[in-house]
């Protein structure tokens, strides 16, 4: 008889259990703060809401990804949101086919989250994810449950003769079965609150682990689409995901740890609920952002050219690395020249300012930083 080394071996798989005692005084702190939030945006005008969810939504697609390992280009994932919602920016760039992928996806999850999930709509994610059939230097299997033809699925690290395997997904001959079960169990109603089901759903996906890869953002996907169903609604304010990059070792090491013990996943929950807690903490950083943004165009607005414009949405959307008059030049196809003498201006209208630490180039940042 086979030793049970993983909960999907768990003779009642997967019938979950928690201690609802520990876990309702979190839930309860987790909704009292989304109502809050969503009272705070609730008084702001449509275009600082829409700025807002713009904000947490691109926080949201790139932290996902990174999670993972893959850097997308904050500039494509800003834009193709913005034409994906119909919100006027200035800046707009074309975007990678991988980009408008990750983005598809979120978008489907939490503007459709009363949709039902079915396997077609999971192989349609999938799909966006992996456009080119291809995970960096290796073909996919894309838009189907994974095979074991190479082997077991396996999370594993270390070098070459001393990997350590830290989790083996349930063997891909069950798949329909399993999926065909969470598919079930994730569009019925329970009697449960629909936070401590985005959690429980986020176990169980990246747990049996249909896909050949992909498996993480999808499953964080299937988090923000409950998320949006317990707060009925279609703007997002905050970013699961970026909060999930920050605690990015403890979420492998829980991950790990409740899979390899009992169906008791109350520990996985109080984890998951402390994380969702700092993401609608860090929302409040999202706001401020969008609202010094908000009025320094109230201020500045007109007394800029197209190139300083371009530059100072650049900086105030966090630009990557140092900014320097090359930089300028290149990003705005003009001449150095060009270049310094806007940046010479806008010195003079005490909007940018050169950094107090020297290097082989100067570089410049906001006159008033923002605070957040």
């Amino acid at each position: 008889m086979q030793r049970k080394i993983y909960i999907h071996q768990e003779k009642n798989w997967p019938n979950f259990e928690w201690d609802s005692a520990h876990l309702l005084p979190l839930v309860g702190e987790v909704r009292n703060m989304q109502g809050q939030l969503f009272g705070k945006m609730a008084a702001l005008g449509f275009e600082l809401r829409n700025e807002a969810q713009l904000e947490a939504l691109s926080q949201d697609v790139l932290k996902s990804s990174e999670i993972e390992g893959e850097i997308l280009d904050k500039y494509q994932v800003r834009s193709s949101l913005a034409r994906r919602l119909g919100i006027k920016i200035s800046g707009l760039i074309d975007s990678d086919r991988n980009v408008d992928g990750v983005v598809e996806m979120m978008l489907d999850a939490t503007q459709n989250y009363d949709v039902e999930l079915s396997q077609q709509r999971l192989f349609g994610w999938h799909s966006s994810l992996f456009p080119s059939s291809w995970s960096g230097m290796f073909q996919i299997q894309v838009g189907q449950w994974r095979n074991d033809t190479a082997g077991p699925m396996q999370v594993i690290s270390g070098a070459m003769g001393k990997e350590k395997v830290h989790f083996e997904a349930p063997s891909s001959e069950i798949l329909d079965k399993e999926m065909k079960a969470f598919l079930q169990w994730f569009n019925s109603e329970q009697e449960i609150d629909l936070v401590l089901k985005s959690g429980s759903a986020h176990l169980l996906f990246i747990t049996i682990h249909p896909f050949e890869d992909g498996n993480g953002r999808i499953a964080r996907a299937l988090t923000d689409m409950l998320l949006s169903k317990s707060e009925k609604s279609k703007q997002r304010f905050y970013s699961m995901s970026a909060q999930i990059r920050i605690e990015r070792k403890q979420y492998y090491e829980i991950l790990e740890r409740t899979q390899k013990q009992n169906l008791d996943i109350t520990n996985w929950l109080a984890w998951f609920f402390n994380c969702l807690k700092g993401a609608l903490e860090l929302s409040s950083e999202i706001l401020k952002k969008v609202l010094f943004k908000h009025d320094f165009w109230k201020e500045h607005k007109g007394n800029l050219n197209l190139r300083q414009e371009k530059m100072i949405n650049k900086v105030l959307d966090g630009f990557d690395g140092k900014l320097t008059s090359s930089k300028w030049s290149k990003i705005c196809k003009c001449s150095k020249d060009t270049a310094i003498r806007d940046i010479q201006d806008l010195i003079k209208k005490n909007i940018l300012m050169k950094e107090p630490a020297g290097g082989r180039s100067t570089n410049y940042e906001l006159f008033t930083k923002p605070k957040f």
